[in-house]
């Protein structure tokens, strides 16, 4: 019903003249100075008070969060750790579109999801249930939101404040006594470089069998003289059996899902 109603206001702005439709919309001087929208009960009118331009200036930072929200939820989940991690195991393997950047990118979805439902649970629990009952407000559903992921990123830093440290100094701010005392904006970059260093190592670890095949296969190639032939090309479906072999996909995944649950 609604799509009908859409579609029958876009075909009247479509068919009747443009004349005659502001005709039909001028502004009435009995109705104030507020611009009124076509065929749509609603009229603009120029803030009376602060409270109104506060609360315009709310709706633009609401919606401003909500665009950013897809990389706000990548860079403070497990997202971030799961994705160069993958995208490490293909490049040590020399494939290139093998898995396709797709379901790379929804494996290390759907991983963060398991990982992160506790966190999502009791957000949800705590935060917005209470908040459509009405049983809170918007300032403390921020705070209940806030809770669970601050306490998500401090348990992956697992005692190196390093890089804590290192923003609250650029910052100029003072030592904080307590978890709680470390801003928002300064945990969030501390734990960004954490995950990257993170998912750097584990790319090192990952690296190291498949160059150690590929240094192999390049010495019996040129022990044999075949020196045009390109070694990566011979290598590959090597390390494709070592990796089927030891059952790679599990293994890893295993191991990544483990690392953030403690294990």
């Amino acid at each position: 019903m609604r799509k009908l109603k859409f579609f029958l206001c876009l075909a009247i702005f479509i068919i009747v003249p443009a004349g005659t439709v502001f005709s039909q919309t001028a502004v009435d001087p009995d109705a104030g100075s507020g611009l009124r929208i076509p065929f749509v009960n609603l009229s603009i009118n120029e803030p009376q008070s602060n409270q109104e331009v506060a609360l315009s200036i709310q709706l633009i930072l609401l919606l401003a969060v909500i665009t950013l929200s897809p990389s706000i939820i990548i860079l403070t989940t497990s997202f971030l750790r799961i994705s160069i991690i993958f995208d490490f195991i293909r490049r040590s393997l020399s494939l290139q579109q093998v898995p396709p950047n797709t379901v790379m990118n929804g494996i290390a979805l759907f991983l963060t999801l398991f990982i992160m439902w506790p966190t999502f649970s009791d957000i949800y629990a705590n935060g917005f249930e209470p908040f459509a009952d009405g049983e809170i407000g918007l300032e403390e559903l921020y705070t209940q939101t806030e809770k669970p992921l601050r306490r998500f990123m401090y348990t992956q830093l697992d005692g190196n404040y390093e890089n804590i440290t290192l923003f609250m100094n650029m910052a100029k701010m003072d030592k904080p006594n307590t978890a709680a005392d470390v801003p928002t904006y300064v945990l969030i970059p501390a734990f960004i470089l954490n995950e990257l260093t993170i998912a750097f190592k584990v790319g090192i670890l990952l690296f190291i069998p498949f160059i150690v095949i590929d240094m192999v296969v390049a010495s019996a190639l040129m022990a044999m003289g075949m020196i045009m032939l390109p070694p990566a090309m011979i290598s590959l479906p090597f390390k494709l059996i070592l990796f089927v072999l030891v059952d790679g996909w599990s293994l890893i995944t295993k191991q990544v899902v483990l690392s953030f649950m403690g294990g």
